[in-house]
C-alpha cells in the first residue's frame, strides 16, 4: 500500500508539482509560454487540467489569444473570463457598504450572478442594511493581479445614455489596498510615487505646516472648501521610511502604494442642449499638482479625437488628484437603448520617465497620458509620479451616489443591470508580469501581517485597525 502512495504522489508531482514550481520560479516565459497552469501554450491551446486554476477561459476564441497593441508590441492573453461558466475562483463578490464614495446601495454576492454567457450585476431598489438599493461588486483583489500590460473589458452598461444617477464601473486598484476596506486604503490610496519629500507628508506641508504656498492654497475653494491642496494623511509606505520600519518592500527606500486606474466609469453629459452617454477614463494620483494641473497638452498627453474626447473639468480634490478624460460611448450599447456591448481598456507600460497609459472606447484609442503629465511640480515641491508600477486587481461594480453625479430618480428605473461579456488581460510578450505578490513590489506578507485591517471593512482608518505608521525619515527617525 506504502509503495502505491508513493507512486501516486510522484505522478501527482510530476504532472502538477512540476508545472507550478517552472511558473514561479522561472525568471521569464517565452512569448507563448503558459502564464499559469493551463495557460495558452507554444501552439495556442489552452490545456485543462482537472482540479488545478486556469487563468484563461478555455471559451476564449482563438483569436484573442494575442494582439497588437497601441504601441505596436505584441501581447498575449494572461488572464480571461468570459461568464459562461459559474464558480470561477478569481473572483470575490463582496458583502459590504461602500461608504468611502457615499454610495446607497450595499453590495450583496447575491446581485452579482451568471447568465446568459454574461457577467449581470443588478441594482434594485429594495430596503437593506438601512439602506434603500442593493447592488453587486465583483474584484479579483489578492486573487488575479497584473503589473502593466492591457485589460479590456466588453460590456453593456445599465439604463439610458441621456438619464443620470447610476455609476456602472470598471477598475483597477494596487493590491496594497482592499477597495471597501478604509482602513487598507488610509495612507496608501491614491499614492504612487518613490521620491523622499514633501510629497510623503500630512497635507504635502513641510513638517511644521507653514509651506510651500501651493499646498496652503492651491486647492479648491469650492463646496466649503478651504484651499488647502490635500488633506490626505501622508504617503504611509513611502521613500523616506525609516529603517526597521513597517514596510512591505522590497525595502524602506521603495515607495509603494496603491494607485487607481479606471476603465471606465459611466456617466451622462451634457452638451448643445442635449445629454449624451459617456464614460471618465482616469488615473488617480498622489502628492498633488499644483492646482491639480497636470500637463495635459502635447507633446505630454494626447487626445486622439477632439471630437469625441475632452479633458475632464474636474481635476480632483484635497484627496484625489484625477487625471482624467471624458469620452461619448455608443448611444445602443445601454441596457435601455438597444441593448449592444462596446469594448473599453487601457494600455500600460510602467517606466519612471518612458511610462505612458493608454485607454480606449469602441476599440479606438481615446487618450493618452505619458510620465512627462505627471513630471515633477516646482510649486508644490514634489517629484514624479509613477505610471502604476503596482500590482493591480480588477473590480466591476454598479453604484448609486450623489458624489458622482446628479441623480435623476423621477427617470431611473430598477431593477438596472450592467452585463459584461467578458473581461481579458493581456501582457507584453517580452515582459509578462501577472501576480499579487511579485518579486519586486511584494505585498503578500504585508497583507498576512496586517489581517485586523484587511478583513474588516467597518475600520476607517489604519489606527483605528490598530497599527501605526511607519517612521518618515523627513520627521525624524
Amino acid at each position: 500500500m506504502s509503495a502505491i502512495f508513493v507512486l501516486v504522489a510522484a505522478l501527482v508531482s510530476l504532472f502538477a508539482g512540476y508545472p507550478i514550481i517552472q511558473f514561479y520560479s522561472r525568471a521569464k516565459i517565452s512569448t507563448f509560454g503558459a502564464y499559469n497552469v493551463g495557460g495558452i501554450n507554444a501552439s495556442g491551446q489552452i490545456p485543462d487540467i482537472p482540479g488545478l486554476p486556469t487563468l484563461i477561459d478555455a471559451d476564449t476564441p482563438a483569436s484573442a489569444l494575442t494582439r497588437t497593441g497601441f504601441d505596436g508590441q505584441d501581447y498575449v492573453l494572461a488572464f480571461s473570463d468570459e461568464f459562461n461558466t459559474d464558480g470561477r475562483t478569481f473572483w470575490e463578490a463582496v458583502d459590504l457598504h461602500y461608504w468611502a464614495t457615499g454610495d446607497f446601495e450595499w453590495y450583496d454576492p447575491d446581485a452579482a450572478t451568471t447568465k446568459g454567457g454574461n457577467l449581470v450585476l443588478s441594482i434594485t431598489e429594495e430596503p437593506i442594511h438601512d439602506l434603500n438599493f442593493r447592488s453587486g461588486m465583483l474584484q479579483s483583489w489578492n486573487k488575479f493581479c497584473f503589473t502593466g500590460g492591457y485589460i479590456e473589458v466588453n460590456l453593456m452598461l445599465p439604463g439610458s445614455p441621456s438619464i443620470s444617477g447610476l455609476w456602472p464601473g470598471a477598475w483597477t486598484m494596487g493590491n496594497l489596498a482592499r477597495a471597501g476596506y478604509g482602513a487598507t486604503t488610509d495612507g496608501t490610496w491614491p499614492y504612487s510615487y518613490n521620491t523622499c519629500d514633501i510629497g510623503t507628508l500630512k497635507n504635502q506641508t513641510n513638517v511644521a505646516g507653514t509651506g510651500p504656498q501651493a499646498a496652503l492654497t492651491g486647492g479648491s475653494t469650492l463646496y466649503g472648501g478651504t484651499g488647502a491642496l490635500s488633506y490626505l494623511p501622508g504617503q504611509r509606505l513611502s521613500a523616506c521610511t525609516c529603517a526597521g520600519g513597517d514596510h512591505p518592500g522590497p525595502n524602506v527606500q521603495t515607495g509603494r502604494g496603491s494607485p487607481e486606474i479606471d476603465i471606465l466609469e459611466a456617466q451622462v453629459s451634457y452638451l448643445k442642449k442635449a445629454f449624451h452617454g459617456a464614460v471618465s477614463q482616469s488615473a488617480q494620483f498622489a502628492p498633488f499638482d499644483d492646482g491639480y494641473e497636470f500637463l495635459n497638452a502635447t507633446p505630454q498627453t494626447t487626445v486622439y479625437d477632439e471630437a469625441n474626447t475632452y479633458i475632464n473639468t474636474y481635476k480632483g480634490g484635497v484627496y484625489q488628484e484625477a487625471v482624467s478624460a471624458v469620452t461619448y460611448t455608443d448611444p445602443t450599447a445601454y441596457e435601455l437603448n438597444g441593448g449592444n456591448f462596446a469594448t473599453y481598456g487601457w494600455e500600460s507600460y510602467p517606466h519612471v520617465d518612458n511610462g505612458y497609459l493608454t485607454w480606449q472606447v469602441s476599440d479606438q484609442p481615446a487618450w493618452q497620458i505619458t510620465s512627462a503629465s505627471v513630471g515633477p511640480n516646482a510649486p508644490a515641491q514634489i517629484g514624479q509620479r509613477l505610471i502604476s508600477e503596482e500590482p493591480m486587481y480588477i473590480i466591476l461594480n454598479l453604484g448609486l451616489s450623489s458624489s458622482f453625479q446628479t441623480i435623476n430618480y423621477a427617470d431611473l428605473t430598477f431593477p438596472a443591470h450592467m452585463l459584461v461579456d467578458y473581461v481579458r488581460v493581456y501582457q507584453r510578450a517580452d515582459s509578462p508580469n501577472i501576480g499579487c505578490d511579485p518579486p519586486g513590489m511584494p505585498t503578500s506578507k504585508y497583507i498576512q501581517s496586517h489581517l485586523n485591517a484587511y478583513s474588516n471593512p467597518n475600520f476607517t482608518t489604519w489606527e483605528e485597525a490598530g497599527y501605526t505608521f511607519p517612521k518618515n525619515s523627513m520627521e525624524g527617525c
